[in-house]
């Protein structure tokens, strides 16, 4: 799976337990009609991922879903679901609406067709 978008936030690198588990969080905001804040992490080896990434960059992130199941003390069985993600792409922004494309190249630029045969001409495969 997938989520695209813009990074809103990305965190520190936390440390966890006396296994040195490490875990970073990233907030990508999606862009269609009612934008959506996906908080995603990366885990472990993961997490050096997002060093090369910065804040209001368009992103695409490849992801997994995780769901885990923990029984509380008074014996409640909870469930926990997380969005842990493996890679991170850059997107090329998009350009504004109302934004100028760019130019055609000259007409002169292109050299016409040489390889033509006058006899084909009207030999369609249909």
């Amino acid at each position: 799976m997938e989520v695209q978008g813009k990074v809103k936030m990305i965190g520190q690198t936390q440390t966890f337990g006396n296994n040195g588990f490490r875990k970073r969080e990233i907030v990508v905001t999606t862009e269609e009609q009612y934008p959506q804040h996906i908080m995603v992490e990366f885990v472990q080896d993961k997490v050096d991922l997002l060093n090369n990434f910065q804040v209001g960059q368009p992103v695409k992130i490849s992801i997994n879903l995780r769901g885990r199941e923990w029984v509380n003390p008074q014996g409640e069985t909870k469930y926990f679901n997380s969005i842990q993600g493996w890679r991170i792409e850059a997107l090329q922004a998009s350009a504004p609406e109302g934004a100028p494309m760019p130019p055609m190249p000259p007409a002169d630029a292109f050299e016409p067709a040489t390889n033509l045969n006058t006899e084909d001409h009207d030999d369609l495969p249909f």
